[in-house]
């Protein structure tokens, strides 16, 4: 995410999520970027319904921000000064005056560290039921550093209170190390473990992260009470019956191509969608379909059972509304993406058998929460589930926000009895990490088409693209992956 003089609400919201992370780069960290920071900040936490915490995560962003500045600042005085920085007698001898002389042309020594790019990077990430926050700098800490750093962190978990600190710390070279002391005791305040915080050195970068498990904050039946409120939706009806009658005749070993293709023939509005869907360009069929029968022989009984599943859906939740038609308008990209992709690019036969309908089908969820609020009905009802199980208010607008919409739509994908695979692909299309090895590869084509579509859209940028989907396609820049997205929407569009 570059700075820009306004926080972009909708990029810091898709980013939440999808699950993305959301980064800040700058070299000097002026006031301004201090300000946006404190912004996006704010929007993100506004996101997940703990702005409370907003205070805490800016102090210990500026303060951490702060010290790789100095870090960076540290290397280009160090080579100014011809002194090896991982020397101990140069170290000693270069800190004897590096705050003086640094202070007294500070904006020399920023100017060099940009030259040299020298950068500090601020992420926040969403992932799970936690905030991953980090803040990088591509200057490796030496072991000098390293001891420092780390016993400043050591010890700060044995204060309870800043009372007790301001009297114990004293270092003459590079500050007291009050500042992370200070951050230690801010997360002990918003519950969490000391343990989280971590110093890593990896790649050329030195990381200072810290995790913020959400559970802590009331957070832990998070998806028992979306259980709860998917169940809840009595006004979804039932999947129609003549869907149900084919795939009763598709599941049974002792049907035939023909019996099932007589079912299916005798519904002219379910002959008419399914040749639609069969003979779009997703598919790519040598020859263009124009009866059941050659349709069954050449999707194969899974792919038609699919096709079914998605038309099914659509004709239950609808298309009546706006932002129904808009969310719709998505997931025909998606599916159409993660079909072609499965296809042409990975190859991978089990994959594409299920691409389609799980590109389609992936955000149930939030399609499903649209029908919530227009039906007071409904509204009312869950209204109820939070007072008769208290949930906090907090938690109860996550769960009702488009935050948690996987598993809402996995839910009702488990209630109309889906497939395992299109149950897996909905409730983990956002946390592909965490998603059964068996359907990693489906899973992962689906959130790669989602990404996809949203980089179209310009609702999310390159950076946020995870490197193991970029390796998984063989992209190895940004133009190669605008070229993959545009050939994609070209033939989407033509379509």
């Amino acid at each position: 995410m570059e700075q820009k003089n306004l926080v972009d609400v909708d990029k810091i919201s898709t980013a939440i999520r999808m699950g993305l992370p959301l980064s800040v780069t700058t070299f000097t960290f002026p006031k301004g970027v201090e300000l946006y920071i404190d912004s996006v900040v704010s929007e993100f936490l506004k996101e997940l319904h703990h702005l409370e915490m907003k205070d805490f995560l800016v102090y210990i962003i500026n303060e951490l921000a702060l010290n790789a500045k100095k870090a960076n600042t540290k290397r280009v005085y160090f080579t100014e000064k011809n002194l090896d920085i991982n020397n101990k007698q140069d170290y000693e001898l270069g800190m004897k005056f590096f705050k003086s002389d640094t202070i007294l042309n500070i904006q020399h020594y920023l100017q060099m560290q940009k030259d040299a790019g020298l950068y500090i990077k601020i992420i926040l990430h969403y992932q799970g039921d936690n905030i991953l926050l980090e803040v990088r700098n591509n200057s490796e800490l030496n072991k000098f550093e390293f001891k420092r750093i780390f016993d400043k962190i050591a010890r700060s978990k044995q204060y309870t209170s800043l009372e007790e600190v301001l009297p114990k710390i004293f270092d003459e070279t590079e500050g007291a190390g009050l500042g992370l002391i200070i951050s230690s005791l801010m997360l002990q305040k918003i519950g969490v473990p000391a343990d989280n915080f971590y110093v890593l050195v990896e790649n050329g970068e030195t990381i200072m992260r810290i995790v913020i498990p959400l559970t802590t904050m009331g957070y832990s039946h998070l998806h028992e009470y979306s259980n709860q409120i998917a169940d809840y939706i009595e006004s979804i009806p039932r999947f129609p019956e003549n869907i149900l009658r084919i795939e009763k005749l598709l599941n049974d070993p002792e049907s035939n191509l023909s019996e099932i293709a007589d079912n299916i023939s005798n519904d002219v509005a379910l002959t008419a969608n399914l040749l639609k869907l069969v003979n779009s360009a997703a598919f790519s069929l040598p020859q263009r379909v124009i009866n059941i029968s050659e349709a069954v022989m050449l999707v194969g009984l899974r792919g038609i059972k699919n096709l079914l599943y998605s038309i099914g859906a659509v004709k239950i939740l609808g298309n009546s509304s706006e932002e129904q038609a808009r969310l719709w308008a998505h997931s025909y990209k998606v599916a159409f993406f993660a079909c072609r992709l499965a296809k042409s690019n990975l190859r991978r036969q089990a994959v594409a058998d299920n691409a389609y309908v799980c590109g389609l089908l992936h955000d149930l969820g939030k399609i499903v929460l649209t029908l919530v609020y227009p039906d007071p009905e409904l509204h009312n009802k869950i209204l109820k589930i939070k007072e008769i199980h208290r949930i906090p208010d907090t938690v109860f607008n996550m769960v009702v926000s488009e935050i948690n919409h996987p598993e809402i739509g996995a839910v009702l994908a488990e209630k109309w009895n889906f497939p395992e695979s299109i149950v897996t692909a909905i409730r983990y299309h956002h946390d592909f990490v965490d998603s059964p090895e068996q359907y990693k590869e489906l899973v992962s084509t689906v959130s790669f088409a989602d990404m996809m579509v949203h980089y179209l859209d310009q609702s999310i940028e390159y950076y946020q693209i995870p490197p193991d989907f970029l390796g998984m396609f063989n992209i190895d820049s940004e133009e190669a992956f605008q070229n993959l997205c545009g050939g994609l929407e070209k033939s989407f569009d033509a379509d």
